[in-house]
């Protein structure tokens, strides 16, 4: 079989005249990925924004052979293995949240949260509340739950037959106060997928002393990118429900959790004839491989002090960026921690025959030898927290170049 006629459709890709020999991977080491023609590039979007301490580190590969040859996989509906218990309780301590429900990616995340929220409110007699609050721009996830709760119209406007309505969050307009609201869910100071918008930590101070649930998605933004392990914690908020996935297993294996509170969790416990159990679960959800991984990866922030690898690269990006502001072809720097990108304006990026916009940009990053991918006119730069300056360095030296043709 030749390339051309791979069968392999891709995610947010436009399959016609895609190339796959241009963009194959075929190695992972560190920061860096190196593709089918032998050339080396610089993962500068951690791989759409998962990988923490670099490709294959040795600790999280090690970690996942062994668990492969003791136990693969065993399901979690009315079992658990230890692997699995470990963890939960790993980000349980982590994050003072009550008990961990595990799922496979990010959107099956949310979906449990969604559900989590609309079968509490049933189990303690509210079952009118059955509404969801969200961001302005938010975005969180592309399965139907996760899409009713979004508020970008590119990934959702198909789709309106099977989504439900969503109520924007507005800090001023009360809207969380209404008896039918039942959680208002949001991404913690950063938007990622609307272009890195960044959030004002004085719109979250309604979300204190709110009747409704708070889930809070963290889903991108967890796990150091931010400066803190988790974004929520700058904010002071105490979510009821909390969401992690992407780089909860340094970015190796799809694992994602659904954090309850102690509070929520309670609320489904009862006698079998009641039925207050979560009707909820996934085949894969707590498999021993994935779990292990996860565990790994969280051993290596304390054992390589991975947060404070992350707040040098934030300095790095940080002096680089500032310079950027001038630029004439530069309309805005957005940057918290190590997550963020550079906007460019319309009116400057040259339009070419098959790409236009941040796309020729960031084509022309990779033939200097750097991968990411642009978000609108956004150019992103979320590089894995093992990133040394001088590949800050090179990034930025190779967008100003491009800047220049």
């Amino acid at each position: 079989m030749t390339r051309s006629d791979a069968r392999l459709w891709l995610p947010f890709t436009q399959m016609r005249g895609f190339d796959p020999a241009s963009r194959t991977f075929v190695r992972g080491r560190g920061a860096t990925l190196e593709d089918s023609a032998g050339r080396n590039v610089f993962d500068a979007v951690s791989s759409i924004w998962t990988t923490i301490h670099g490709h294959c580190h040795p600790r999280i590969v090690e970690a996942i052979a062994a668990q492969a040859a003791r136990l693969d996989h065993a399901t979690t509906l009315g079992a658990t293995n230890p692997v699995a218990e470990s963890l939960a309780q790993r980000l349980c301590d982590l994050t003072a949240m009550g008990r961990a429900f595990f799922a496979g990616d990010g959107a099956s995340a949310i979906e449990t949260a969604l559900k989590m929220t609309i079968q509490y409110w049933q189990n303690v007699g509210q079952p009118q509340r059955t509404r969801f609050v969200s961001l302005t721009g938010g975005y969180h996830g592309d399965t139907i739950g996760a899409m009713s709760v979004s508020d970008i119209d590119v990934f959702k406007a198909r789709f309106g037959a099977v989504t439900f309505e969503r109520l924007a969050y507005d800090s001023a307009s009360g809207v969380v106060d209404s008896g039918d609201v039942a959680g208002v869910i949001v991404e913690p100071l950063l938007q990622a997928a609307v272009g890195m918008q960044l959030v004002p930590a004085a719109a979250y101070d309604a979300l204190r002393t709110m009747a409704p649930l708070l889930i809070v998605d963290e889903i991108a933004t967890g796990f150091g990118r931010t400066g803190t392990m988790f974004a929520f914690e700058q904010l002071d908020l105490h979510p009821d429900i909390l969401c992690v996935g992407k780089g909860l297993t340094g970015g190796t294996l799809a694992l994602s959790a659904t954090l309850s509170s102690a509070r929520v969790y309670d609320a489904f416990l009862g006698e079998h004839r009641e039925m207050k159990q979560l009707f909820h679960g996934h085949s894969f959800a707590g498999n021993p491989i994935a779990c292990a991984a996860a565990l790994a990866s969280l051993a290596l922030f304390e054992e390589e002090r991975t947060l404070d690898r992350a707040g040098r690269i934030a300095r790095d990006i940080a002096r680089r960026a500032e310079s950027l502001r001038a630029h004439a072809a530069v309309g805005d720097v957005r940057f918290l921690g190590t997550m963020g990108g550079i906007e460019l304006r319309p009116e400057v990026v040259r339009t070419g025959a098959a790409v236009s916009g941040a796309w020729r940009v960031t084509d022309g990053l990779y033939e200097r030898g750097h991968f990411t991918r642009p978000i609108g006119n956004v150019v992103q730069l979320v590089p894995p927290l093992c990133s040394t300056g001088e590949q800050i360095d090179a990034f930025f030296d190779a967008l100003e170049a491009e800047l220049a043709t």
